[in-house]
């Protein structure tokens, strides 16, 4: 795992097509600005790559998988076009695995906070252990998961985001998001789970590029305007996080920490 204060953002091939994208980012693999302009990029370059069969997206480290915004950056943020700027990050990560030709499969091991549950809803796929309990953390600082509310919606429906949003504070189970779609699979531990990854993943590798394309289109009809969608949420959660509520809060996280 890198010792990079900043983070970073790396991207492996295996001999059978397999491209990982891995991110890490020391203060529970929050994503900051460049960290989700720079997964972007990968996504879209691996997505591009001929030689790319299926894509897996994972975290370094063995407990947090993404603690969503940087809150430090978000203390940062000064005015509406810089707050819009920095969710349309998330937005910009969400429509990469949307649009990407290729198979999405996510891997996370620890909590998903926040955006972490986003990245979690864009995959096509999901593998998952039983410590990745999940919460959306954002209505208790003064904002809301309106950018990856559709991409969340669309795995577990209204109603389970609706429980997720309000309950704030509170953590749900790995086994309640297998329940409710988010997770496909949830192992025990890392080491079940990796073993699992590779297995689906080289057997998908193995199938028709054409195929595992039509299957892609498939599994996102209807979300053509998200580019869009994503874009006027961002501008909202960028003009909130502005407000004096969300600036206290904030402060009153880091200064728990």
């Amino acid at each position: 795992m890198s010792d990079n204060p900043n983070g970073e953002i790396t991207l492996t091939y295996s001999d059978s097509g397999v491209a990982t994208i891995s991110f890490y980012h020391p203060a529970q693999n929050s994503l900051p600005a460049a960290l989700l302009d720079m997964l972007t990029a990968k996504i879209n370059q691996a997505g591009d790559d001929g030689q790319t069969r299926i894509i897996v997206l994972k975290s370094e480290g063995d407990r947090t998988f993404c603690a969503g915004a940087s809150f430090d950056e978000l203390l940062q943020i000064k005015d509406k076009e810089a707050g819009a700027k920095f969710f349309a990050g998330f937005a910009n990560v969400i429509n990469a695995c949307r649009k990407s030709p290729k198979i999405i499969i996510t891997r996370v091991q620890g909590k998903a906070v926040g955006g972490g549950v986003g990245l979690a809803a864009a995959a096509d796929y999901c593998l998952a252990t039983e410590a990745a309990a999940i919460k959306l953390s954002e209505l208790a600082i003064g904002i809301g998961p309106f950018v990856i509310s559709p991409a969340v919606t669309r795995k577990i429906g209204l109603p389970a985001f609706s429980q997720l949003a309000i309950r704030a504070v509170d953590f749900q189970t790995a086994q309640w998001a297998k329940e409710k779609g988010l997770y496909n699979e949830v192992y025990a531990t890392i080491g079940d789970m990796d073993t699992a990854l590779v297995a689906l993943t080289e057997k998908l590798a193995s199938y028709h590029p054409e195929a595992l394309s039509g299957l892609k289109q498939i599994l996102w009809e209807g979300t053509d305007e998200w580019d869009e969608l994503l874009t006027k949420r961002a501008a909202i959660s960028g003009e909130l996080v502005l407000s004096d509520f969300t600036q206290q809060a904030l402060q009153g996280f880091l200064n728990k920490k």
